[in-house]
């Protein structure tokens, strides 16, 4: 069998494995991972689809720098909007469904129509030369992004024997753009179907903001976002195995954003209420972590386990002053109470990891961002309060990963500003 065979029989097996993955964020990084493995390359990005422009610094990997950091750590990458026309690489592969095999993107003829932009290479220290840009289209022919891979690992052909070569000296070759064009057909019906998946989430959360309109789609992304970043790098210090952290993190993305979604049950009359509220108020308030628990009662999949975990126990504290804590969650009723009649509460490591992690990247975002009864906290407040929360409200150890992971969070969270 000829090496492309063997790539294209490679893709056809690897689109059973992506369509397990249900997080649009986390599918797309796993296909840039999957597309540069198949192509050997160094780098890439793929940059989705906002109205008439493209997102790059989502979804961009660069190995080389990559393996310079500690395990867990991430490359902080600037979000840059590209619009769609044909005054940019990516920007003509979108306008005109063409790939385009670049070999040098510091060499491209003068009379191209699209000028190669070196921000990111400034940004980063990197230095890109060859390069593919394959559109990502629906099934209906539409734009929904573009993906590019950077730098072949290939030697150089053309090269002779004895002369110097750089680490990326290679080039894409003719072999090299079927197997990106076939792999990004493929690539592209599986994003169209995450893409589904995120709008369905988008509704449910939309559905609670007419309640509580805290609850937006980017605060949830935000918080979404941030619990992942450090998920990860918790379970990267214990050991755990790469394939249960790619697992865990793909439903944790969309649990997280669905972490209050038990307000839809709260009358809007508290939830828009401006000043404190009054004691009564707050226990009502209090029930849409019991009330989101109970959408997901029918448990029908490790999702659907994590998501009413991560509804029920995101407003515990470490030190056990939280709520609900042991509760049914048919009835909203203490399964233990303690001497008081109240639920026996939850603390430490009682509580799951996903409500600690969510719980610490929820308040964060709230502290950070601007509410009807609040302005937005400067950032040296925000981190003064957060490490004053650490081992009461907070568990310590996660709010020790927060700050070594805060430049990454802040650079992550950003891409998802409130609406005006």
């Amino acid at each position: 069998m000829s090496g492309k065979a063997i790539k294209i029989d490679d893709i056809i097996h690897l689109s059973t494995e992506l369509n397990t993955v249900q997080d649009l964020d986390i599918l797309l990084d796993k296909i840039l991972t999957e597309a540069r493995r198949i192509l050997n390359a160094d780098a890439g990005s793929i940059q989705i689809r906002e109205g008439d422009e493209l997102v790059f610094g989502s979804h961009v990997q660069t190995e080389s720098l990559q393996r310079k950091l500690k395990p867990g750590e991430k490359l902080p990458y600037t979000t840059y909007r590209i619009p769609i026309n044909t005054d940019s690489i990516s920007g003509y592969a979108a306008v005109t469904g063409e790939i385009l095999n670049t070999p040098d993107a510091y060499n491209i003829p003068p009379d191209a129509p699209y000028k190669f932009n070196p921000a990111y290479d400034k940004d980063s220290g990197y230095r890109t030369k060859s390069m593919l840009t394959i559109p990502l289209k629906n099934n209906r022919n539409e734009i929904l992004g573009v993906m590019q891979i950077v730098n072949s690992c290939n030697p150089d052909p053309a090269a002779k024997r004895g002369d110097f070569e750089s680490p990326f000296s290679g080039r894409f070759d003719s072999s090299d753009e079927m197997i990106a064009l076939h792999f990004a057909n493929i690539a592209s019906m599986i994003v169209q179907r995450a893409q589904m998946t995120r709008a369905l989430i988008l509704r449910m959360i939309s559905m609670a903001e007419l309640r509580d309109p805290k609850e937006t789609g980017p605060h949830v992304n935000r918080v979404a976002s941030c619990a992942v970043e450090i998920y990860v790098r918790w379970a990267v210090r214990r050991n755990i195995p790469k394939d249960e952290i790619d697992r865990k993190k793909d439903m944790l993305r969309m649990a997280a954003m669905l972490h209050d979604v038990g307000k839809v049950a709260v009358s809007d009359l508290i939830l828009k209420k401006p000043g404190r509220f009054t004691s009564e108020e707050f226990e009502i308030m209090k029930t849409h972590s019991f009330q989101g628990a109970r959408l997901f009662k029918y448990r029908q999949s490790e999702f659907d386990e994590m998501s009413a975990e991560v509804a029920l126990t995101h407003h515990e504290n470490w030190d056990g002053t939280g709520y609900p804590g042991r509760i049914d969650i048919d009835t909203g009723e203490p399964i233990e109470k303690d001497s008081s009649g109240r639920a026996l509460p939850l603390r430490g490591e009682e509580i799951p990891i996903f409500g600690r992690v969510v719980a610490l990247a929820d308040v964060f975002d709230a502290l950070s961002s601007k509410r009807v009864y609040k302005d937005a906290w400067d950032h040296e407040s925000v981190i003064k309060e957060i490490r004053s929360m650490s081992g009461k409200k907070f568990d310590p150890e996660l709010v020790n990963i927060f700050f070594d992971s805060l430049d990454v969070i802040r650079r992550i969270t950003g891409r998802y500003p409130d609406r005006d």
